[in-house]
C-alpha cells in the first residue's frame, strides 16, 4: 500500500501550493482537489446533492494514482473537506462521505495555517471566517484520532517541516 498525505484546512491555506511543491519534491503526480472543476462545471451554485459527487470525484483521482502505483499519494485535500464543509454549509454530512472517511485510511494530515494572506478567486467567500473555519478541521482531526501536523510559515517553511515526515513514513 502506497503512503497517503493529506494536504487539507481552511480555503486560502496554500494547500495547493503544498501538494505541488511536496509532489515534486518526491517526483510524484498529486491528487488535486477535485471540487475546483466542479465548482466551474456548477457555475458556482453547489447544493448538499453536489456533495457526494464532489466527495467520490475526489476518492477517484487518489485511487487513479494508487492504480498507477504512485508512492507517496499526496493529496490536495481529500473527502475529510466534503464532511467539514457539509456541515458547515448545509447542516449535515451524507452518511455515505462520513462511511468512506471511516473506511479510507491515510498515514498523515498536514494542516496548513492561515498565516499566509488570504485571496479571493470566486470560490473562496470567508476570509472573516477563517480561523473559525481552520478550528472546524484541527478539531475534526482530533476528534477523530487522525495523525496531523500543523504547517505554517514560507512554502520552504512548510516544506521543512513536511519532508521528513513523509520521509519516515515511506521507510516505515
Amino acid at each position: 500500500m502506497p503512503v497517503r498525505v493529506v494536504v487539507t484546512g481552511s480555503e486560502c491555506t496554500g494547500k495547493s501550493t503544498m501538494a505541488a511543491a511536496l509532489a515534486d519534491r518526491f517526483g510524484v503526480p498529486y491528487a488535486p482537489e477535485f471540487l475546483r472543476d466542479y465548482f466551474i462545471m456548477k457555475e458556482g451554485v453547489l447544493t448538499v446533492e453536489d456533495a457526494v459527487p464532489i466527495a467520490q470525484g475526489q476518492i477517484n483521482g487518489e485511487d487513479a494514482l494508487v492504480r498507477q502505483g504512485v508512492n507517496p499519494v499526496i493529496c490536495d485535500t481529500n473527502i475529510l473537506s466534503s464532511v467539514i464543509y457539509s456541515r458547515h454549509y448545509f447542516g449535515h454530512c451524507p452518511e455515505w462521505i462520513e462511511r468512506q472517511m471511516r473506511e479510507r485510511a491515510y498515514d498523515h494530515y498536514l494542516l496548513c495555517g492561515i498565516d499566509v494572506p488570504w485571496v479571493a478567486d470566486g470560490q473562496r467567500d470567508r476570509p472573516a471566517e477563517r480561523e473559525a473555519m481552520q478550528n472546524l478541521f484541527r478539531n475534526e482531526l482530533k476528534a477523530r484520532g487522525l495523525p496531523f501536523t500543523e504547517v505554517k510559515g514560507s512554502v520552504e517553511e512548510r516544506l521543512a517541516a513536511a519532508i521528513p515526515i513523509v520521509e519516515s513514513l515511506l521507510i516505515s
